[in-house]
């Protein structure tokens, strides 16, 4: 569950920001509140760190910027300042007015579900996401098993899609097919490491 730091009002984004700027820990704003957000696992970094390569070496010469956790997401229809755990912008991205370090563009965003997040990252953080014009396809990754659900948008509709263990994701805004198997190289659940069919030793 997510524990409530400090209250502000609604608009003013001075004192989260000041905040921000002292914290050894980062922080969501949502309607006014500051909320600590908590560390991940090594599960958890291990899915983030092998998603990033996927999407950023399948990118890297195209015009899209892939951003992996500290980097921070406004979105004013909920007045609210997040982190997610990847999100890809067009080239360039967009800023938050009267700031150089949030974006407001995102296309794709991915968040690795804990237990403690996974309610809000299937409730309200998705129904906030929802809201961005720009945002194409949510992806929520477990990390806990193979186990990957993807939304993407058509014209109006959120379309749900289940990804096999042994499939793939295609992303066809990006024109990009990731393994699942390759989002969960060396992921251990447990007593036994998982191991993509492509990995090196």
């Amino acid at each position: 569950m997510m524990q409530l730091l400090t209250q502000t009002p609604p608009t003013d984004y001075t004192a989260y920001f000041d905040h921000e700027t002292a914290a050894e820990t980062r922080s969501q704003y949502i309607n006014g509140a500051i909320i600590p957000m908590a560390g991940g696992t090594l599960t958890h970094n291990t899915i983030i760190t092998n998603l990033l390569v996927l999407i950023y070496m399948a990118l890297r010469d195209l015009p899209y910027h892939v951003f992996v956790t500290d980097q921070r997401l406004w979105i004013p229809d909920r007045q609210m300042l997040t982190y997610p755990d990847i999100l890809v912008t067009p080239e360039p991205p967009q800023l938050m007015e009267g700031r150089n370090d949030t974006v407001t563009n995102p296309i794709l965003i991915a968040e690795v579900l804990s237990e403690s997040t996974e309610a809000h990252d299937r409730g309200e953080k998705f129904a906030a996401y929802r809201t961005i014009p720009t945002l194409q396809t949510y992806l929520l990754i477990s990390q806990t098993a193979i186990t990957i659900e993807g939304f993407h948008k058509e014209g109006d509709r959120w379309i749900f899609q289940d990804y096999p263990p042994e499939g793939a994701i295609t992303l066809p805004d990006l024109s990009l097919e990731l393994a699942i198997a390759d989002i969960y190289r060396r992921v251990d659940f447990g007593s036994q490491m998982f191991q993509a069919d492509t990995a090196q030793p």
